[in-house]
Formats: C-alpha cells, sequence, structure tokens
C-alpha cells in the first residue's frame, strides 16, 4: 500500500519523519523538496483534515474505495 508521510530535510540531508511508520522491511521512497520551511509537526494534516473531510465522509466515497476493505 502507497503511504503519504510528511518529513522534514534537515540541512544536512537527513531524513526525519514527522509520524510512525511501520514496515515489513525496506521499501522504496520519493522524496519531495517543497520550496517553504519546515512547518510544525503535523501542521498540514490538521489544516488539510476538515476540508477532506467534506469529501471523504460520502457514502460515494464509501462506495468506490469498498473492494479495499477486507473480507470482500
Amino acid at each position: 500500500m502507497i503511504q503519504t508521510l510528511e518529513a522534514v530535510i534537515e540541512a544536512g540531508g537527513r531524513v526525519r519523519l514527522l509520524e510512525e511508520i511501520l514496515l515489513t522491511g525496506p521499501r522504496r521512497a520519493l522524496v519531495m523538496v517543497l520550496d517553504e520551511p519546515a512547518a510544525l509537526p503535523g501542521e498540514a494534516a490538521l489544516l488539510a483534515e476538515a476540508a477532506l473531510a467534506e469529501d471523504w465522509n460520502r457514502p460515494e466515497e464509501d462506495a468506490a474505495w469498498a473492494y479495499l476493505q477486507s473480507g470482500q
């Protein structure tokens, strides 16, 4: 499953994830460097949550993603 995580790239190039991720082994990753300073941890998720919830919490969305639910 593809996951999107917020991270901060420090001046020396070290990538620091701002949330925990559990992996079963090594995985490839893509890194996109944004032209803006690092935000507070989780700030982007908090700011987007209400707007995304309007779109995600609809019966049409549940139906569209139902095939991904376990046991179906």
